[in-house]
Parts: C-alpha cells; sequence; structure tokens
C-alpha cells in the first residue's frame, strides 16, 4: 500500500511525556499533518527551553494532565526509564482506554507497554532512524526518514499512516528483532561520530587548518560508496595489507593519541576480517597485518 492509499488517521490531540530533542520534533510534525498538541510535560530546564520554542502556547502540565488531554501521547523518555514510567502511569490510573500509546525507543517494541495495554491502551512503538538537535531542522529531517515500526497486526495500519504523516518512510520490525535493530543504528551512526570527531583531534594535530573541510568530501565519498557497494568499498592500508603503514600508524597514534589506539586497533582487525572475507586483502599479506595487529597492545606492550 502506498502512501495515498494509507489510512489517513482522525485530527487528535497529542501529548508530549518527556520534552527531550524528540518528543517536541515529532509533535510538530504532527502538528503540521493536522493533529493538534494539547500538552507536554518535561522536567529539566532544557526540556523547559525546548518545548516553548518547538510548541510554543501548548501547555507544560505534569505526566497524568497530559494523558487527561490528549487521545495520542508521546512517551518520549531514555530507554531504561521507559519501563518504570509506563507502570507507574498504569498503576495511577492515569491511561484512558483507548488511547494511543507511542514510544520511540529504538531498543523496545510493544511488550514495555503491555501495563498499559492492559488498562486498554493502543501500544505503537515508531523509533525514529534519526539524530536529533533539539532545534526546527529536526523537523526537516523527518522527510524521508525510516521509522522502525512496531505494533499490534490490528494497528499496523495506523502507526504506519502516522510514520507518513510525519514525513517518514515505516520499515517494520519484528519485537524479537527489536534489541538487534537497534543495536546496528548505534553501531553506524553513534560511532560514526566518535570517529570523526577523534579524526578531526588528529588531523588538528597534524597541523591542519580547517580538518571538517578535509574530512568532509572523503567521508561522503566513503559513506556513499559503503552504501552502494558493502565491503566492496573497503581502501586503505589495512585493505591492501600494508602492515608496515599500519604499524606506523599504531607507532604514531601511540606518540600523540594513546587514547585512540584501542579504536584503531579494534576497527582494524574488524576491516582486516572483513576484507580478507571478500577477496579484498590478499592471504599472502595478512598474516604479516594481522601480526601486527595481534602483537599491539593500546599500552604499548605486546598481547598475550
Amino acid at each position: 500500500m502506498n502512501s495515498s492509499q494509507q489510512p489517513r488517521p482522525a485530527r487528535l490531540a497529542v501529548g508530549v511525556v518527556g520534552a527531550g530533542r524528540v518528543g517536541p520534533a515529532l509533535a510538530r510534525a504532527l502538528q503540521q499533518a493536522g493533529h493538534r498538541p494539547v500538552a507536554v510535560s518535561g522536567v529539566s530546564d532544557a526540556s523547559v527551553r525546548r518545548a516553548a520554542r518547538m510548541l510554543p502556547d501548548v501547555p507544560l502540565v505534569p505526566p497524568a494532565q497530559v494523558f487527561e488531554k490528549a487521545d495520542l501521547v508521546l512517551l518520549t523518555v531514555p530507554d531504561d526509564a521507559l519501563p518504570s514510567l509506563v507502570e507507574g502511569l498504569a498503576e495511577t490510573g492515569a491511561i484512558r482506554p483507548g488511547q494511543l500509546l507511542v514510544h520511540t525507543s529504538g531498543r523496545y517494541g510493544t511488550a514495555v507497554l503491555d501495563p498499559a495495554r492492559r488498562a486498554g491502551a493502543l501500544p505503537l512503538a515508531l523509533h525514529p532512524a534519526m539524530t536529533f538537535t533539539g532545534t526546527e531542522v529536526d523537523v526537516q529531517r523527518l522527510a524521508g526518514c525510516s521509522f522502525g515500526v512496531t505494533a499490534p497486526e490490528e494497528l499496523r495500519l495506523a502507526a504506519e499512516a502516522l510514520v507518513i504523516e510525519m514525513g517518514g518512510e515505516p520499515e517494520w520490525i519484528a519485537e524479537e528483532n527489536r534489541p538487534l535493530y537497534h543495536a546496528a543504528l548505534a553501531l553506524g551512526a553513534n560511532h560514526l561520530v566518535t570517529l570523526v570527531a577523534q579524526a578531526m583531534e588528529l588531523l588538528d594535530q597534524a597541523g591542519v587548518a580547517h580538518p571538517d573541510r578535509m574530512l568532509g568530501p572523503l567521508l561522503g565519498a566513503a559513506l556513499d560508496n559503503a552504501l552502494r557497494s558493502g565491503d566492496a568499498a573497503l581502501t586503505g592500508p589495512v585493505a591492501r595489507g600494508d602492515a608496515g603503514t599500519v604499524a606506523a600508524h599504531i607507532s604514531e597514534l601511540r606518540r600523540h593519541a594513546p587514547g585512540a589506539v584501542a579504536g584503531y586497533l579494534a576497527m582494524a582487525r574488524t576491516t582486516a576480517d572483513r576484507a580478507l572475507a571478500h577477496g579484498l586483502l590478499k592471504p599472502e599479506l595478512a598474516e604479516d597485518l594481522l601480526g601486527v595487529l595481534a602483537d599491539t597492545d593500546p599500552e604499548g606492550g605486546t598481547a598475550p
């Protein structure tokens, strides 16, 4: 079923519990689709400011009052806080039968909402595969953004329709696959930020005036090639089996950025394994390379 054929949800009163970076952006996107934000809750000063900026004129109230006012409630709290929040809301009777309850955690499916389901709520897991800044740009970035969708079969069309209304693309994720799905996104996106920030620091130490300008075209091309070709896009000294160059890298990192050695070794070993498995790294060169990687530890000694 394409987006033009999706059932259009009725206009809903939308509430947000947890005014972090995600909730206000999703509420704004739903507002642009014709829904009506009616209440938001937030605790920290940053959350209060964010709610005021992203959802002006929407009252800031305690979570229980959000549930009183809203037909659809977005639970946009940290993963570890979600189970106890849902249990607490169910125990206090805050949840109304027929209320759409949406969480945005990548880790969880709908089982975490079982206490709310028993209270009559309609559970949906809609996780946007996107990084958020807490600003207006987040709403724009939702256009074409994939959402990991998990919902009971009878609510699947409604869940997918809500995602489409926010500008996203629904991708069905089975309940049991949510942790693996989320691990994959964290591996690709969160660790990428760490790698890029570390690379910029090292270029700065090497005297490069504008590390971001140098890395931008290179990383853009690498990302595009990787998305198109997977492991076939691997290049560089590890994929070529240049053991001497890799040994020099490790030596320089130990001198100038010892904290980067462990990450370099871990990624180099993984890269070598994948390059070897895909026929990019010649077996006769792999032995010396893997020897360099195996015999070196982050502290500068030899591995046991």
